[in-house]
């Protein structure tokens, strides 16, 4: 039987999960290099593995509102199709394999707000959310700005 692995991170009282292959690290919220003008959830740069990674607060995106002051706040490092991203989350929870049987597909994919929300896996705990890291870069406002910014820096260092 086949099953996902993912990693299970908690936003507002809901669970939520990404596939793990995209996951590179759970790291600690540390000092971020804000970038102005972008967006509030576009909360800066950090730098993690000597990379600098744009940090994306999932807590401002879905509910409105920062979750940068959370006590157990994470930031799960995430490749995607198109760059490294850092999600911060409330809380990073577990590995989970959960039985494909389990995942269904959500019809609000067409619902263009949320169409990184690919599954649901409704299990005994409690209904988890599954989403992709990918669809979720490419669905966020300011992100080909950074993503710009961030070749142009990689770009000096390059030539320094």
């Amino acid at each position: 039987m086949t099953s996902e692995k993912v990693v299970v991170f908690q936003c507002g009282n809901e669970d939520y999960a990404v596939p793990v292959e995209h996951v590179v690290s759970i790291e600690k919220l540390e000092h971020v290099n804000p970038i102005p003008h972008l967006p509030n959830y576009l909360i800066g740069l950090m730098k993690i593995r000597g990379e600098l990674v744009p940090i994306i607060d999932f807590e401002q995106i879905l509910y409105n509102r920062s979750g940068e002051n959370e006590e157990n706040a994470r930031i799960i490092t995430m490749h995607t199709q198109d760059m490294s991203i850092g999600l911060l989350v409330k809380e990073a929870k577990e590995i989970l394999d959960i039985p494909s049987n389990d995942i269904k597909q959500i019809g609000l994919v067409n619902y263009t707000k949320t169409r990184y929300f690919t599954g649901v896996a409704n299990l005994e705990s409690g209904m988890i959310t599954i989403v992709d890291p990918s669809i979720l870069v490419r669905s966020v406002d300011g992100i080909k700005d950074i993503q710009a910014y961030l070749e142009s820096v990689k770009k000096e260092e390059v030539g320094s």
